[in-house]
């Protein structure tokens, strides 16, 4: 694999719920065959209506929605409540945020992001006839580690996982334990032309390995199911 080129699409607009993104980006973005386009979940919440109203400075309502988008309760402290979501998603709050959306509404996880990314892809395939890879990203926190990254919680087109057990590593040894999160460092790579307050939803990244596009799916590649679990 050569370089890999991580290029911000500028200028989108605000995303409104009945929006096509498919338009929205093949109106912006210079794509090509093989390309992956990475967008947060929070412009795909909002073209899909994932938007419900809360007093922001009533926390109480906030936690209330939280617990209606949660499976499962796991920790709480204090206001924070660490949660399962319906998609298998262990997270901070559910999901639910309060960032980058109006006052007075808080944006909810899309239902099926996976579906959201198929939606995508096939919308650009259609408008634009490029094959393309899509991930949908969010920003999660990681268990015993400070500080916050974004991770893949929806993809088409591009592998969530990589598996490397039974290839050799640079000295000739057998990998017998290596499967590489993809999706994840695509996600954590868009992320760093994204920022957080910069208005740039939507990146490609162009130059990935060719094997990885293929079809794939966060919940049934990335979600470590509970009879793997150690912690659950």
């Amino acid at each position: 694999m050569g370089p890999v080129t991580v290029i911000p699409v500028p200028g989108f607009p605000e995303v409104r719920p009945g929006d096509v993104l498919s338009d929205l980006v093949a109106e912006r973005a210079d794509l090509a065959d093989g390309d992956v386009v990475v967008v947060t979940q929070k412009v795909v919440s909002k073209a899909e209506g994932r938007l419900v109203p809360v007093k922001p400075d009533d926390r109480p309502s906030v936690q209330a929605v939280v617990e209606a988008e949660a499976v499962r309760v796991l920790r709480r402290r204090g206001d924070l409540l660490m949660t399962e979501t319906r998609h298998g998603f262990v997270c901070a709050n559910a999901g639910v945020d309060l960032s980058n959306v109006e006052r007075g509404w808080a944006a909810l996880l899309p239902l099926d992001p996976d579906r959201s990314a198929r939606r995508l892809r096939d919308g650009l395939r259609a408008r634009l006839g490029v094959q393309v890879g899509v991930i949908v990203s969010d920003t999660f926190g990681r268990t015993w580690r400070r500080g916050v990254t974004d991770v893949a919680i929806g993809c088409a087109g591009v592998a969530g996982v990589v598996d490397l057990r039974g290839t050799e590593d640079a000295l000739g040894r057998q990998l017998v334990a290596t499967e590489v999160c993809v999706a994840d460092e695509i996600a954590g790579a868009a992320e760093l032309v994204m920022g957080k307050a910069q208005g740039v939803p939507v990146v490609i990244v162009r130059g990935l390995e060719g094997s990885w596009l293929r079809e794939a799916s966060v919940r049934g590649e990335i979600v470590r199911p509970h009879a793997e679990d150690l912690f659950r």
